[in-house]
């Protein structure tokens, strides 16, 4: 087929127009981008999602380096112009906040690329998560021990004896994207407020749920509330245990409701929480077998729409061609009193050894960072049923070697 001068011209500049939007012939413009951890080389990978189809395609200049060693956790402040990555380091406790534990500072430009700014330390020992305020305003940074006071010399070193916990508060600057340290204003030592607010024993993780953010805490199986107050966090209830829990592996909020899996007694445990930061067990009872479905649940994610659960569930499978793969367990929400049913066709395969879950912005898409075989999987959801299917174009993505936690931001604003 020969065109003519006219009919070649509106095709250049249809390619033209096509490139000037970020458009190929196999996909559509970018609707975000996902920033995935690589512990093995300390780097940070990343990603750029398409509209069209959720394939992924690597970020110019990716992976960056963490600016530090370990990375186990990163959090984007809300409207996706900074990312915080959080650096455990070697784990000692010999010095401020262990051997290179640190907070790298990185700022969003052009097409996801990360641009490193500085680094901060937080209070305690051991960082081991981080999350933002309902605000996105302050940045919580918890950590294994909370520091213990030398008396006489005015100091906060070594991890302190009795095992709990700490979140150090931060406060970040909206225009640069620098921390700012917040003491907690509720104690003191010689009259000097205290820089972190202690919570429970050997703490694994936390989730802001409302105006609450609770830590679980694995020393004693139980959860920390603390309420949100501007920049302070209070301690206004007592520490809550959950009869029959063995082994609480991951929480996750969506609005009102927590929920909890527990890796050892395999369920998935929903609830309630109430104006003193409180939890009670749903209607339901409270707590959903995952025999089913999966076992070892490590994580979960409740849809941006508040109607499905996903699980990630540890355990490994070998397939018929002697891969290696993990499972990803899938429930419908009941509305009125959150009691869970399984989803037709779960659970769904993902990658080996998932650790972590987000869903896209435009709320098409899911995706799972895969520990042992460093991997990225992407799923397409079913609104209409929450079903799960593999993207169009290949489900699996290269991450940067063991691949650790993965978060996932819109367009920059």
């Amino acid at each position: 087929m020969k065109l003519s001068f006219f009919g070649r011209m509106a095709m250049a500049l249809f390619a033209s127009l096509a490139l000037g939007l970020g458009m190929t012939a196999c996909g559509g413009g970018t609707v975000g981008y996902i920033w995935v951890l690589g512990q093995q080389y300390n780097q940070v990978g990343g990603f750029k999602v398409d509209d069209y189809t959720g394939n992924l395609t690597q970020i110019v200049g990716a992976p960056f380096v963490s600016n530090g060693s370990n990375p186990v956790s990163l959090v984007i402040k809300p409207g996706g112009r900074y990312v915080y990555v959080i650096n455990q380091g070697t784990g000692g406790t010999t010095s401020a906040s262990g051997p290179g534990a640190s907070i790298a500072v990185y700022a969003v430009g052009g097409d996801g690329v990360l641009t490193f700014q500085e680094t901060y330390e937080p209070q305690g020992y051991i960082p081991l998560w981080a999350q933002f305020d309902p605000t996105g305003t302050y940045l919580y940074v918890l950590t294994q021990y909370s520091p213990g006071y030398v008396s006489g010399s005015g100091l906060w070193t070594g991890p302190n004896t009795d095992g709990n916990g700490a979140v150090t508060v931060f406060q970040t600057d909206p225009n640069t994207g620098r921390l700012s340290l917040v003491t907690n204003s509720q104690t003191q030592k010689n009259n000097v407020n205290t820089p972190f607010f202690e919570v429970g024993q050997n703490p694994l993780m936390m989730k802001v749920a409302g105006g609450c953010l609770f830590t679980v805490n694995s020393g004693n199986q139980s959860i920390t509330p603390l309420a949100i107050s501007g920049n302070q966090l209070t301690f206004t209830t007592t520490t809550a245990f959950f009869p029959g829990t063995v082994k609480i592996s991951s929480i996750n909020s969506n609005g009102s409701f927590v929920v909890l899996t527990d890796s050892t007694a395999n369920n998935i445990q929903m609830y309630t929480t109430g104006s003193n930061c409180n939890l009670t067990a749903t209607n339901g009872g409270g707590i959903t077998s995952n025999s089913l479905q999966g076992t070892l649940p490590s994580w979960s994610l409740i849809d941006s729409t508040g109607k499905y659960l996903y699980v990630l569930n540890y355990a490994s499978l070998v397939s018929a061609q002697g891969t290696s793969y993990s499972s990803i367990s899938a429930y419908t929400i009941n509305p009125t009193n959150q009691q869970l049913a399984p989803i037709v066709g779960a659970p769904y395969t993902t990658g080996s050894g998932p650790v972590c879950m987000v869903e896209d912005s435009s709320n098409q898409y899911m995706y799972v960072s895969n520990h042992n075989d460093g991997t990225v999987t992407g799923k397409v959801i079913d609104p209409a049923t929450g079903i799960l299917s593999n993207l169009s174009r290949g489900a699996t993505f290269p991450a940067v070697g063991q691949a650790g936690c993965l978060t996932l931001s819109g367009n920059v604003e």
